[in-house]
């Protein structure tokens, strides 16, 4: 029976850099709103790259207590503020559920790094009052399971609850296990996505110290290029995104709206190195040949794929190259797009914001962009749709996220019909 257990989406929650809402995030992307500005969380004037996609008007205090808030770190705060809404919005409620219900809830929500701002402020304390002076509170902030005990405690679920940390596709595996869990008739509903919070001058100065990041200083609204030629690095971004994943009867039973349906997944190594993507998206066409396989599709099914495509020189390109190479002819007759060029990347969060995206595309048949497009690189030749948004029917999209240590993820999802 359980491989009969169909597993919906039946709601959403986003903080990102252009949206502090699903529908202020989404209607932004139509509108290739870029989020990247001068950072004004600390003076970065020590460093090499001085902006960010920052989350801009958040108010922990709409979803948490004054002593909450002094006790979790933005990551968590963010995780908090989007599971909240997905919650609100898949009809769910808590208070009136019972404890046999409760149980068949769980949580699985990551983070990529964790508390890095609490990491940096705890630092400097030890280093200039000594350990004595060090918060009780610092390691429950720092770590990145934090979030989904966190969520877990504040609505009562005790369905499985854990966070898997795979860099930036981080997200990604956490909804590709909720996912199987459901299947499996472990949960019936799980509160699922990720969150990032490392905008810290520890943090910028760590991906400047890698070369990862744009130091487009002087045009920061334009810096993250995907598939562009001048290309120079990522965008570092923040925020949290959530979905809640529901087994399809379930979902009918309570009554409630569905956006979609995830069908498949797929999930690989490079094996390669530590932060360089493989130069032939070996583990990425692995991920992708995985997904079809597990949804039952063949390469001329997808309609859309919401790249990684970081903007970072050898990423676009080898991804270019895992999307042919998996593809084949049909690479260049669907569109792909990388909605980091809006939201800048969002680390372990960046799945769960891009699901939510390829989820909200099939629901509306319309793409996302990919903003900030002027010079052609010969190596990156798909219809990434630049610059608009493009109306199409999208039945079935593909969501990928890739992460430092080589993990590549890849998750399928399809418009709903009964």
């Amino acid at each position: 029976m359980a491989d009969r257990r169909r597993v919906v989406v039946t709601g959403l929650g986003a903080i990102t850099p252009i949206g502090l809402s699903v529908e202020e995030f989404w209607n932004a992307l139509l509108d290739g709103k870029s989020g990247a500005a001068n950072i004004t969380k600390f003076d970065p004037s020590r460093l090499n790259t001085h902006f960010a996609c920052e989350v801009k008007g958040f108010e922990p205090l709409d979803y948490l207590e004054k002593k909450e808030v002094r006790r979790l770190d933005l990551f968590a705060q963010y995780a908090i503020a989007a599971a909240s809404q997905a919650i609100k919005d898949s009809g769910l409620e808590p208070d009136n559920m019972s404890d046999d219900e409760k149980n068949r809830v769980g949580v699985i929500f990551g983070s990529g790094i964790g508390g890095m701002s609490t990491f940096d402020e705890q630092a400097v304390i030890n280093s200039t009052q000594g350990p004595s002076r060090i918060s009780p509170f610092f390691i429950p902030m720092l770590i990145p399971d934090i979030a989904s005990g966190q969520i877990s405690i504040k609505y009562g679920f005790r369905g499985p609850n854990y966070c898997i940390v795979s860099a930036c596709a981080t997200a990604n595996n956490n909804m590709i296990d909720s996912f199987m869990l459901i299947k499996q008739d472990l949960a019936d509903i799980i509160i699922s996505g990720g969150s990032e919070a490392p905008i810290s001058e520890l943090g910028v100065g760590g991906f400047n110290a890698s070369r990862a990041i744009s130091t487009r200083n002087d045009s920061p609204e334009t810096a993250s290029r995907p598939f562009d030629a001048t290309r120079d690095g990522f965008v570092m971004g923040e925020g949290g995104g959530s979905l809640v994943l529901e087994e399809l009867e379930h979902a009918k039973n309570r009554g409630v709206k569905i956006y979609g349906e995830i069908i498949g997944a797929g999930l690989s190594a490079d094996a390669h190195h530590i932060t360089a993507p493989h130069p032939e998206g070996t583990g990425a066409i692995l991920s992708m040949q995985m997904a079809l396989k597990t949804a039952g599709l063949k390469p001329e099914d997808i309609d859309y794929v919401n790249m990684h495509g970081t903007s970072t020189p050898p990423g676009d390109i080898g991804e270019t190259k895992a999307i042919k190479t998996a593809f084949g002819k049909h690479a260049y007759k669907m569109n792909v797009s990388s909605t980091k060029s809006m939201t800048g990347h969002l680390l372990g969060a960046a799945g769960a914001v891009e699901g939510i995206a390829t989820l909200l595309a099939c629901k509306n048949n319309i793409i996302p962009p990919t903003i900030n497009f002027e010079h052609p690189d010969p190596g990156c030749d798909l219809n990434y749709t630049f610059n608009k948004p493009q109306k199409r029917t999208v039945n079935i999209g593909m969501s990928n996220a890739f992460g430092f240590g080589g993990h590549n993820t890849s998750v399928i999802f399809r418009k709903y019909t009964d």
